[in-house]
């Protein structure tokens, strides 16, 4: 009896502490630098200026049509969103998500194979700023690439990218619009 006690609270302990470090170890040494304003990010090839905090990054999921529209109306400094579409903002095709995840800082240096449909990554990506807001449920984004007429790819925070259904919209599957970076 006694052995089956030890066993019954032992083994669900010793297995959350086995497995349950890593991404405690991981999430505890995240970068947020607490800055939710429109960022110019540089990643492996390629320059954007990415949302702020507002209609063009929310804090909530949608549809990937709701997302495509949103930042076809997003205003220039993309804190409004405007009744016509100003054609400024874009969500970013897969290549670019890709090119784009970092972590501590630094970019991973993903490079999107199209047509394996995969993306890899000297480093790891995390859910981290400047592109990543830290405290929200997002953990998934829209891409403006396109699978076919029903479904677009989602890159998720640690870099991996999955086709979905246009349709499918839950709390954490959000988007961040962006833009090419002014040349003046």
């Amino acid at each position: 009896r006694r052995v089956a006690v030890t066993l019954a609270i032992g083994l669900p302990v010793l297995t959350l502490a086995l497995f349950g470090i890593q991404p405690a170890l991981r999430v505890s040494q995240r970068t947020n630098d607490g800055n939710l304003q429109a960022r110019t990010v540089h990643g492996n090839g390629v320059s954007l200026v990415w949302a702020p905090d507002g209609p063009g990054w929310p804090a909530a999921g949608t549809n990937w049509d709701t997302a495509h529209q949103v930042c076809q109306h997003l205003s220039e400094d993309g804190l409004t969103r405007a009744p016509t579409p100003q054609h400024i903002w874009r969500l970013p095709t897969v290549d670019e998500a890709v090119r784009s995840m970092a972590r501590h800082g630094q970019n991973s240096a993903g490079v999107w194979d199209a047509a394996a449909a995969k993306a890899t990554y000297e480093t790891t990506p995390d859910k981290e700023s400047p592109l990543w807001n830290v405290y929200s449920q997002v953990i998934y984004w829209w891409t403006a690439t396109e699978v076919d007429e029903e479904r677009a790819y989602i890159i998720v925070y640690d870099g991996q990218v999955w086709p979905r259904a246009k349709q499918f919209g839950p709390a954490y599957l959000g988007f961040r619009c962006v833009k090419e970076p002014s040349t003046g």
